[in-house]
């Protein structure tokens, strides 16, 4: 495998999606245990990632210099880079002019490292970000290329294998920058292009075989991709050791109570137990407004229905959730910070401990789109798999302001509208997220001859790589006429539509 060394770039995920979209196993450690870890396994390659400190600072993440002397290839990314001049006897000093955004490099030197990456160009762009700078490069190092500000915008050790980029390839601003990142682990690691959701479906249904054996096995399914993809493995894996629990809040979208009930009987042959808690979650958050109330009283209540109901499950010993790798990533601090916790709004996450239930997390290891991948390898319907993110608290959060039945229903007919004309369309698969939002204003209208005064419906819709940015979707105005036509028409309620332009940031996705 190769390990990827977090210093804390926003960026790192990006890093890792490119290795394994190359079909290369990998996995985002702490500089702290990079050393330890190295010894205990297989690793053919290192890439030590960007970061927002300095060398000169104290307390600056730095690694074990035991890691140069092992005989493995690494590859250091802009502070990575920096540091690892720095750690090796070379020269870093704050740059008088730093370099942030579209840069020209230039290089004449043939390197394994760079080949086809320029394409017999001298000159071409890459994406700098970085304040300081190298000004001297350590003993057995050569510089292979050269911007306006640095002549060591990337260096080689060619005897050790050690490679520096003062640039960030793994974003899309640096084209055919993926071209390096695969000379690595191919040309210098030689890596074997062996990692693919076929081999982990495979691994996993081994382990949770080996792992549960004749024990049971509790899941909580809410309908989106993650928790049915995790039943769904470990179905194929044990069958009727498997309970899964749906608890419909009444906060879901049209129909998606039948619709997971429907996909569950074709394609699992475990037992599902579904719990009508609609009335529960309308009660608990009447008069309630604030964003924030409503989503620790949905999730708190979803926790202690999903407690009861396993409660009744006597034989079960293990609990599965839909965990996936950027929650591992987002609530550990790998480059030196303190742990934060897991998102509050996961489904399953922050269950009571005293379930004593053992964790089985078979999607820990995986990204979004390789959660996807996995569920149409093992032949899920493709438009379930490819929906949409749905939050834990469901239409909780669209309906800004207070939530009854009425409002419900409004917003699940609104939605529906518009996801189906979307799809209508041709445009679903173009957009990251795309939903309806109920407001907690009235506006004056007129219907036929008649004066209304109803509520508002807010439209969003976004592309976005990961969710951490986000634009709005340009759609055109005869596609917003349409919708808003077929929604004032068909939905009571609802007189006025309008379209949410904010990206992200700095607004968020959701409203709430």
């Amino acid at each position: 495998m190769i390990y990827i060394v977090d210093f804390g770039s926003q960026v790192t995920q990006l890093i890792a999606r490119r290795v394994r979209e190359s079909g290369v196993y990998c996995e985002i450690v702490s500089s702290k245990s990079l050393l330890n870890l190295v010894k205990k396994n297989n690793v053919l390659g290192i890439i030590f990632s960007g970061g927002p400190a300095s060398v000169h600072k104290s307390n600056t993440p730095s690694i074990d210099k035991k890691i140069y002397k092992l005989g493995i290839p690494i590859l250091g990314i802009c502070y990575g880079m920096q540091l690892m001049v720095h750690q090796l006897g070379g020269k870093v000093q704050m740059s008088k002019k730093r370099e942030f955004g579209k840069t020209a490099i230039k290089s004449s030197y043939k390197s394994l490292i760079l080949n086809g990456f320029n394409k017999g160009k001298k000159s071409c762009d890459v994406w700098m970000s970085h304040g300081d700078k190298v000004i001297t490069i350590p003993e057995g190092f050569k510089s292979i290329a050269s911007s306006g500000n640095t002549k060591f915008a990337a260096t080689e050790n060619k005897k050790l294998n050690f490679y520096g980029l003062q640039f960030h390839p793994e974003v899309v601003h640096t084209p055919n920058g993926y071209k390096i990142i695969q000379n690595f682990i191919f040309k210098v690691c030689k890596c074997k292009k062996n990692w693919s959701m076929k081999s982990h479906l495979r691994m996993q249904k081994n382990i949770i075989k080996k792992s549960v054996n004749k024990d049971h096995v509790i899941c909580g399914l809410s309908g989106g991709v993650d928790s049915t993809v995790t039943a769904a493995i470990i179905s194929k894996s044990i069958g009727n050791q498997l309970t899964c629990i749906y608890v419909d809040t009444g906060l879901m979208r049209l129909n998606e109570t039948k619709e997971v009930v429907d996909l569950f009987k074709k394609h699992f042959k475990s037992k599902l137990i579904v719990k009508d808690a609609k009335r529960e979650f309308i009660s608990a958050l009447k008069n309630v407004s604030d964003p924030e109330k409503k989503r620790k009283i949905i999730g708190n209540l979803f926790i202690k229905i999903f407690d009861r109901e396993s409660k009744k499950i006597k034989k079960a010993k293990y609990l599965a959730q839909g965990t996936i790798y950027p929650d591992v990533i987002e609530s550990q601090s790998f480059h030196g910070g303190p742990s934060s916790v897991i998102k509050s709004h996961h489904n399953v996450g922050g269950l009571p401990k005293k379930m004593k239930l053992k964790l089985i997390e078979p999607l820990r290891e995986l990204f979004k789109d390789e959660v996807r991948k996995l569920g149409l390898e093992m032949k899920l319907p493709k438009k379930f798999i490819q929906r949409h993110p749905f939050p834990g608290p469901g239409l909780g959060i669209r309906i800004i302001g207070e939530i009854n039945n009425d409002r419900i229903n409004i917003l699940q007919k609104a939605d529906n509208i518009y996801i189906e004309e979307i799809r209508n369309a041709g445009l679903y698969d173009k957009i990251w997220q795309a939903f309806a939002v109920l407001m907690p204003v009235k506006t004056v209208g007129v219907m036929g001859d008649h004066r209304s005064y109803e509520q508002v419906c807010g439209l969003r819709a976004v592309t976005s790589v990961d969710g951490m940015t986000a634009d709005f979707y340009p759609f055109n105005g005869e596609f917003l006429s349409k919708v808003s036509t077929r929604i004032i028409n068909e939905v009571k309620g609802i007189n006025r539509v309008v379209y949410d332009t904010t990206s992200k940031p700095p607004g968020t996705i959701e409203w709430e």
